[in-house]
């Protein structure tokens, strides 16, 4: 089985309302749940905003860093989900499934190295 991740795509500004966050994220939390009950669900985590990001570049072998994200745009990785999955139709499948539940673009790409790779 190989490993795949499932990008979170999120515009950038403020989160909706709670009326609507907050079915998304119930919907969310039983899909992981179906996840990890299929035993396809390795690991999840949501990311803070770009404006939290620093970036680290070597430059004539100094470390320099600089505040915010190494691409601005409109849009920002905004969390992630790794599966376990026998072929990236099956990923697509999850994938397709996060994308109804969050109505938000999700990236799916296989990792390399990973089990089965």
């Amino acid at each position: 089985m190989a490993q795949y991740l499932l990008s979170i795509y999120q515009p950038d500004g403020d989160p909706p309302p709670p009326e609507v966050l907050e079915p998304i994220m119930r919907d969310l939390d039983a899909l992981s749940q179906e996840m990890m009950d299929a035993g396809v669900w390795v690991f999840s985590a949501a990311l803070h905003a770009p404006s939290a990001a620093t970036v680290v570049r070597v430059r004539d072998g100094e470390a320099l860093t600089t505040d915010g994200p190494f691409a601005e745009g409109k849009e920002h990785l905004g969390g992630f989900t790794v599966i376990t999955a026998p072929d990236l139709d099956a990923a697509l499948a999850w994938g397709r499934r996060l994308a109804a539940v969050i109505t938000l673009p999700i990236e799916v790409r296989p990792l390399h190295g990973g089990p089965g790779d």
